[in-house]
């Protein structure tokens, strides 16, 4: 059932943080357990919260394939599965008029003409993959169905050509920022992880990874900043690695937190004129960089 090696919940969060992800117990846990099941894993919570970067590291720590599907309103089964190459098929069919049409079918019904898309491609793969369903929520109901025998039965029926089945099941992560409601059907098969901003503590350890030389009492004033922005009534909330940006960006200016330096970079961690005006006049930024 394994679709990695990973030994222990231990060896996610270590094997994670060489890739320069800093998990969670509950993440660790979650991922752990979806790879000893054999189980789609189903991450859900805002934008912004390394919910894609959790499976980029899975994949970079098992020396994995990341195979993506990307979702979007009006994604088919074309995009996402599979599609026959229609002009290289007709370009067969003329050039072999002479033969019968159950001639000709039997060869442009063909692997040689098959467009394999992530599904397929992740299905097909002998190799250690990650699959990334990204932004599932996205996607129309119709893809729901389509997933479900993927993610159910790890197979693909190409009508012409039978049916395919994973020879080594690929760990498959599936994303939703939650904004539209996905089936009970499609969450029945899945592993459920809910993923929300990093508590204050981890959020200042992941800053320190991502922007070392930035002075440790800074970080966490950063941080503390961060959290007082997340908690306004803001048309975008400030994500984990708009924080990482706003602290690589005060390393760049020399590192210091201050007023002046909150005022001038503001854009770097909103992205509204509004937000950006409301933080202006709101934010106690005094108060946020107490110790």
């Amino acid at each position: 059932m394994a679709t990695t090696n990973f030994s222990s919940v231990q060896d996610v969060k270590d094997r994670l943080a060489q890739q320069g992800y800093l998990a969670s117990d509950a993440i660790a846990t979650t991922v752990y357990l979806a790879s000893v099941l054999g189980k789609p894993l189903l991450v859900e919570g805002p934008a912004g919260t390394g919910k894609t970067d959790l499976a980029r590291a899975v994949a970079a720590s098992q020396d994995a394939e990341l195979v993506r599907l990307q979702c979007y309103e009006g994604v088919d089964e074309a995009r996402a599965l599979y599609e026959w190459n229609h002009a290289k098929q007709l370009l067969r069919i003329t050039a072999g008029r002479d033969e019968s049409w159950d001639e000709a079918r039997t060869d442009v019904f063909s692997e040689e003409f098959l467009l394999p898309r992530p599904l397929l491609t992740a299905i097909r793969r002998t190799e250690p993959t990650v699959l990334l369903v990204d932004e599932t929520d996205k996607a129309d109901v119709e893809i729901e169905g389509l997933l479900l025998e993927v993610l159910g039965d790890f197979q693909v029926t190409v009508p012409e050509l039978g049916t395919i089945r994973a020879t080594r099941r690929p760990f498959v992560v599936l994303t939703s920022n939650a904004t539209r409601e996905l089936s009970e059907a499609l969450r029945r098969r899945c592993l459920f992880l809910h993923v929300d901003f990093p508590d204050p503590e981890l959020e200042r350890r992941i800053v320190e990874l991502k922007a070392p030389g930035l002075d440790d009492a800074v970080s966490a004033s950063l941080v503390r900043v961060v959290n007082a922005l997340r908690a306004m009534p803001l048309r975008k909330t400030p994500s984990v690695s708009e924080t990482i940006d706003w602290a690589q960006t005060l390393l760049a200016l020399g590192g210091r937190l201050d007023d002046d330096a909150v005022q001038q970079t503001l854009g770097v961690v909103l992205k509204h004129h509004e937000d950006i005006e409301k933080a202006r006049e709101t934010l106690d930024v005094g108060a946020a960089l107490e110790v």
